[in-house]
Formats: structure tokens, C-alpha cells, sequence
């Protein structure tokens, strides 16, 4: 079992979805949580996370966090040694998730609102990875100006799944194949 499956195991979906679509959790396609969100297709998920390469001890941004499953299962692959900030646009569902993320026993994740006309949590950059569960029209360069040199950012871009690693100041890309996802707002 890899890391990822580890993860898995270790964080059911099923903890982080409104009640009356606990259900059906292991159904691997998207599943609605409110406000026009979603919480991601599992198969999909578990593709970022692979091409994220989450080592222990990171320090991980989660951008659009919803339920706190994905903050959670970032927890899980930093361990106790790292951090996990996740940042949610819409209030309520930052109220929920950080509820849902507060009943493990990953203390050292957490999310909060996303500020206003803030992308990400640039007080608290650097980060060595980045993970964005939302549809950007473009590559979100506030996001990767929060990257730590030799740090991952996956993010969907224009229905693209896109890795890049920061390298000083440049991007190095790479396209892993289309996702739709709500839009990154």
C-alpha cells in the first residue's frame, strides 16, 4: 500500500460529507456539499495527491479546502512534523470543514475563510506544497509566488490538470490529463 492508499484508509470520505450523502462515499465521482461545491471524485484526488508527492513534515496549502477531507488526508501524508493550511471561499462551508477536520486528531491542519480578494494564505508562505481543488482560467501566479523553491503546485487549470515545480523563478510544467471541477472564484 502507498502512501496515497494509506491516506485513504486512514480518512473516509464518509466523515466529511453532509449527512444523507454519507451513503454513498465510496461512489467515485463528485459529490455536492453545498453552496455549488463539491467534494472531489476520490479517483481524482487521489491523482493530485500522487503528483503532489506530499513528504513528511511539509508545509501544504489547500486551496479550496469544502469539507476538510482533502486538508485532512494532507495531514495524514505531512504527519505531526509538518502543517496543513486549508482555505475555503465560502464561509459556512470553512465553519463546517474546519468542524469536520477538528473531530480527527490532525491538529496540526486547519482551515480558515479564504480573506477577501486574497488567493491562498501568503502570511503564512512558504509552502512546499499546493494543492488547488478548483478550476483556475490560469495558472494562479499569487499561488506559485507562495511556493518554496523545489515545491509542487497541482492545480486544474482551464480543465487541464497541471503539475508545476518552482525552480527559482521559473515554472516547470507538465499536463496530467482533463478534470472538471467548480470554478476556482
Amino acid at each position: 500500500m502507498d502512501a496515497v492508499q494509506a491516506a485513504f484508509a486512514a480518512v473516509p470520505r464518509a466523515g466529511f460529507l453532509p449527512r444523507l450523502a454519507r451513503s454513498r462515499a465510496d461512489h467515485d465521482g463528485p459529490i455536492p456539499i453545498g453552496h455549488g461545491q463539491t467534494s472531489s471524485q476520490p479517483r481524482t484526488v487521489a491523482a493530485m495527491l500522487r503528483l503532489l508527492e506530499v513528504r513528511p513534515g511539509d508545509r501544504v496549502l489547500d486551496v479550496g479546502a469544502g469539507s476538510g477531507w482533502t486538508t485532512a488526508l494532507l495531514a495524514y501524508l505531512t504527519g505531526p512534523a509538518g502543517a496543513v493550511v486549508g482555505v475555503e471561499l465560502v464561509p459556512s462551508l470553512a465553519t463546517w470543514g474546519a468542524a469536520n477536520l477538528a473531530r480527527t486528531a490532525y491538529r496540526w491542519a486547519s482551515i480558515r475563510p479564504a480573506a477577501d480578494d486574497v488567493l491562498g494564505v501568503p502570511e503564512a508562505a512558504p509552502y512546499d506544497r499546493i494543492l488547488v481543488s478548483a478550476a483556475a482560467r490560469a495558472l494562479p501566479q499569487p499561488l506559485v509566488d507562495q511556493l518554496r523553491d523545489d515545491g509542487r503546485i497541482v492545480v486544474p487549470v482551464s480543465g487541464t490538470m497541471i503539475l508545476g515545480i518552482k525552480r527559482g523563478d521559473g515554472l516547470e510544467t507538465s499536463e496530467h490529463g482533463r478534470y472538471r471541477f467548480v470554478p476556482l472564484l
